[in-house]
């Protein structure tokens, strides 16, 4: 099996179904590590809809996907924040899909989406309890940084020249 990472409309079933997996994932590992139950069905469908993506489409971003075999595995989105900086967003892979040596791929093949639209720097935000992306982006030469944002939920900002 080999993997493949290609550009994808954000609002494709594809980048639906794996949008739904990332976000129903994280909301519910935070609200089970905060409040001890998993994500309220509407909230969960309330938030969905209102972050469908379109900052993830050209001309200024991009939404790639992970295929392990053919198979949708993963995602990552890219996003222009002024003329040298982009944002990574959504990097996901299905959980049977870890630890295959794809989510290095995506990451890789974010950056270099992020240069084509012409950025010299990747940055990106994340929470205290998702360790494995924080070890992932640590490994890819990703430096903490300042807060650049001012997201409720982001606890670890980061920060990667990409000239």
């Amino acid at each position: 099996m080999t993997w493949t990472v290609t550009p994808e409309p954000y609002d494709s079933p594809v980048a639906a179904a794996l949008w739904r997996a990332y976000y129903t994932e994280v909301s519910d590992r935070w609200y089970l590590l905060h409040e001890g139950r998993r994500t309220d069905p509407a909230e969960l469908e309330r938030e969905i809809a209102a972050q469908p993506g379109a900052d993830l489409a050209p001309p200024d971003g991009r939404l790639l996907v992970a295929r392990y075999g053919g198979e949708p595995a993963g995602s990552a989105g890219v996003r222009l924040v002024d003329g040298t900086t982009a944002e990574l967003k959504r990097v996901f892979l299905r959980e049977p899909m870890r630890g295959r040596g794809g989510a290095p791929l995506l990451v890789g093949a974010a950056e270099e989406a992020a240069r084509a639209l012409g950025a010299t720097r990747m940055i990106l935000d994340t929470r205290s309890d998702l360790v494995e992306a924080r070890g992932l982006y640590a490994r890819l030469g990703y430096r903490e940084t300042a807060r650049h944002n001012d997201d409720p939920y982001a606890e670890h900002w980061f920060t990667k020249d990409l000239a």
